[in-house]
């Protein structure tokens, strides 16, 4: 606050330098906040969007899934397997989906389909969904208020580069008169 108050020696440029940083945290603010939330709700919106496209069918294993009794199919993991599925329009499709090790030939396993009836990933759950637009709206706004940050920065460096000329420009003109060279 130093820098708006009247004082002999404040210099304009002192008073810009002041402007400059608090335009530069106001805006770096309200923009971070401001673009993240965008990032936010648009990433929000396509995980909405997938949700509602894809839905679960039951397919039917081709083959037997690899890894019976291993360590794998205690932990809950998944494995590889040829299934076949009818799509919404009634044609069927086949392949490869993740099912539970072991899983016999004409066991029924759940898969995830798009409107055409192609495989696809099981959609985030509105909790999942809201994680990850979080955590891709923080960064986005963290980096937008950075980046104004920096470039205020950037012309306060130059401001500084400013003023130091100017006051050797100002010490030469005194120091010449009196007789003697400082420096």
């Amino acid at each position: 606050m130093w820098r708006w108050r009247r004082n002999p020696l404040r210099r304009r440029s002192d008073v810009v330098d002041a402007w400059i940083v608090l335009a530069a945290w106001l805006i770096a603010l309200c923009g971070g906040v401001l673009t993240g939330l965008a990032a936010g709700s648009a990433v929000d919106h396509g995980l909405d969007r997938q949700r509602a496209e894809r839905h679960p069918v039951s397919a039917v294993l081709t083959e037997n899934a690899p890894g019976g009794t291993s360590a794998s199919a205690l932990d809950g993991s998944h494995v590889w397997a040829i299934v076949r599925w009818t799509a919404p329009d009634g044609s069927t499709h086949t392949g490869r989906a993740k099912v539970h090790p072991g899983a016999k030939a004409g066991t029924l396993a759940t898969v995830w389909v798009d409107r055409q009836g192609r495989l696809t990933s099981k959609p985030l759950t509105h909790i999942e969904a809201s994680f990850q637009a979080a955590w891709t709206g923080v960064p986005v706004g963290l980096g937008v208020a950075g980046a104004l940050l920096g470039g205020a920065q950037l012309v306060r460096l130059r401001l500084a580069r400013r003023q130091s000329r100017q006051w050797d420009e100002e010490w030469a003109r005194v120091d010449t008169p009196w007789g003697w060279k400082a420096g």
